[in-house]
C-alpha cells in the first residue's frame, strides 16, 4: 500500500505549522541535559491514573533525575471525548508533545502526518513487540508510534452458577459442550428470572460477531495489491457464516434487551443476570468493583478462561490496546521519545504484567500465560486478529457500520442483504484519506 502522507480526515488545521517529522528538538537537545528548562506535555487515558499512577510517579522522577529543570505536565484524558479534544490541539497552538492512542486511532493520525517517525532501537524489547500492536504503529515500512500495552477478549464467568447447574465450576473448553452447559444454567436460573440471560451477547457487540466471523476464516475487508485499494467483505461465504452464527447466539440467550451494545455488560454480570460474558479481560474486575457499580460480593466468583469457539478451536479475539506517539508539532520531540523510551522500557512493562496488564512484547508475556489471573488472556494474543489498517476506518467506526449490519439482521433482512448493505458502506469509506 503505497500512499503520501498528507493532511486529511477533517483535520487539515492540524498541519498548520507541523515540524517535520524526526523534529529531535533543534539546538536545545544538543544542550546538558541539566540545562534543558523546556516543558514536556504527556496525554495520557485515565487507566494509567486508576491502575498505574505509581508507574507514571516512577517514571517522571526517573526523567526529573536527568533532566532537573524540565517541567513535565501529565495531563488525563477520557476515552470518551479525547480524540475530539486531540484534533482541536493539534489545530492550535496547545498540543500535547506525547499522547496515547487507542489502537484503533493510530492509523487517521499517521496518514495526517500528525505523528512523528519512532526509531525502534531506542526502545526495549522493540524486537519482540507483539505484533499486532507493531502493525497498528506503521506505515510504508516505518514506525510512528510505540506499543504500551495489549488487551483480548475472553469469557467471563460465575463459577458458583456453573457448579449449580452443571456440578462443575469451570467452562466446557468446547462450544458444543460450552453450549449444554449454558442451556443448564439457563433452565436453572432462568425459571425464576425471565430476564436472566446464561450467556450475554448484545445484539450490536461487533467486536465479539468479527469474533465469530475471524473463527470462520472471514474478514472485515482485505487489501487488493493488484487494485491498490481495500475492499469490503462481509458478504464473503465465511464472514456470513460468522455472522450468522453470532446472531443465532444473541436470539437464543440473551433474554434482555438484544439490540444493545456491550459497554454495560460487566454491571449485567454483577447484577446476576448473567453467567457468562465475552468481555476484556480486565472487566472481571469491572464486576466486582463496588467503586464503579460492581458487585463485592462476587470476589471469589469470578473467572476468566478463554472462550470456545466454533469448530472446537477458541474463538479469535480482537487484539485491542494502547500505543504512545510524539506529535510532529512538538518542539521538543527528543525529550518526548525520551519519556516514552522510559514509560515503556522493560521495568516499566513489568509493573504493568505485576497488575495483570498485557505488556507490549512477548518476552514479558510469556509467563503471563501460565499464570492463572491471566492465562486466559495472555494466550488470545497470539492468534488475535485486528480491524484493518486502512485509511478510512474510522469513519467506518463513526458511521456505525458493524453496528447497524447486526441491527438490521436482528431486525430481521437477510444476512445477504444486510451484509451487500454493510460492504457498500465499507468501501465509500475505506479508502479516504
Amino acid at each position: 500500500m503505497k500512499r503520501k502522507l498528507i493532511a486529511a480526515v477533517g483535520v487539515a488545521a492540524m498541519m498548520t505549522g507541523i515540524a517535520a517529522c524526526g523534529d529531535d528538538g533543534g539546538s536545545n537537545s544538543s544542550k546538558n541535559p541539566k540545562d534543558r528548562d523546556e516543558t514536556l506535555t504527556v496525554w495520557l487515558m485515565v487507566d494509567a491514573q486508576s491502575t498505574w499512577p505509581e508507574l507514571v510517579e516512577d517514571v517522571n522522577a526517573q526523567f526529573k533525575k536527568k533532566y532537573p529543570n524540565v517541567k513535565v505536565k501529565v495531563q488525563y484524558q477520557q476515552w470518551a471525548d479525547k480524540a475530539k479534544k486531540l484534533d482541536t490541539a493539534l489545530g492550535g497552538d496547545k498540543f500535547p508533545d506525547v499522547v496515547e492512542l487507542g489502537n484503533t486511532e493510530t492509523m487517521q493520525y499517521i496518514l495526517n502526518g500528525a505523528l512523528a517517525e519512532v526509531d525502534p532501537k531506542k526502545y526495549d524489547n522493540s524486537d519482540t513487540w507483539i505484533q499486532g500492536l507493531k502493525d497498528t504503529c506503521s506505515f510504508e515500512g516505518k514506525l510512528y508510534c510505540v506499543p504500551y500495552y495489549a488487551g483480548a477478549r475472553v469469557a467471563i464467568y460465575n463459577k458458583d452458577m456453573l457448579k449449580k447447574s452443571t456440578g462443575k465450576d469451570t467452562l466446557p473448553t468446547t462450544e458444543d459442550e460450552f453450549l449444554k452447559a449454558m442451556d443448564k444454567v439457563q433452565a436453572e436460573y432462568g425459571a425464576k428470572d425471565k430476564r436472566f440471560s446464561s450467556l450475554y451477547l448484545p445484539g450490536r457487540y461487533w467486536y465479539a460477531a468479527q469474533s465469530y466471523v475471524a473463527a470462520y476464516g472471514g474478514k472485515i475487508a482485505e487489501y487488493d495489491e493488484g487494485a491498490k485499494e481495500w475492499k469490503a467483505t462481509l458478504s464473503s461465504p465465511e464472514a456470513k457464516k460468522g455472522l450468522e452464527h453470532y446472531i443465532n447466539l444473541v436470539k437464543k440467550y440473551n433474554k434482555a434487551d438484544q439490540t444493545k451494545d456491550e459497554q454495560d455488560h460487566a454491571n449485567v454480570m454483577a447484577n446476576e443476570k448473567a453467567a457468562v460474558l465475552y468481555g476484556n479481560g480486565w472487566e472481571a474486575g469491572s464486576v466486582i468493583d463496588g467503586k464503579n457499580n460492581g458487585n463485592p460480593k462476587l470476589k471469589d466468583k469470578i473467572a476468566t478462561t478463554g472462550m470456545p469457539g466454533p469448530n472446537g478451536k477458541a474463538l479469535p479475539s480482537f487484539i485491542g490496546g494502547s500505543d504512545l506517539a510524539v506529535t510532529s508539532k512538538s518542539k521538543v520531540a527528543d525529550l518526548g521519545e525520551e519519556w516514552v523510551s522510559m514509560f515503556t522500557s522493560e521495568k516499566s512493562e513489568g509493573v504493568l504484567a505485576s497488575k495483570n496488564i498485557l505488556p507490549n512484547n512477548t518476552k514479558q508475556l510469556e509467563p503471563l500465560k501460565t499464570k492463572p489471573e491471566t492465562a486466559a488472556v495472555a494466550n488470545a494474543v497470539p492468534d488475535a486478529w485486528f480491524t484493518p489498517i486502512a485509511p478510512g476506518w474510522t469513519a467506518i467506526e463513526k458511521s456505525n457500520v458493524l453496528e447497524n449490519v447486526l441491527l438490521d439482521i436482528l431486525k430481521g433482512d437477510s444476512i445477504d442483504d444486510a451484509t451487500k448493505k454493510a460492504d457498500a458502506k465499507i468501501n465509500e469509506l475505506i479508502n479516504k484519506e
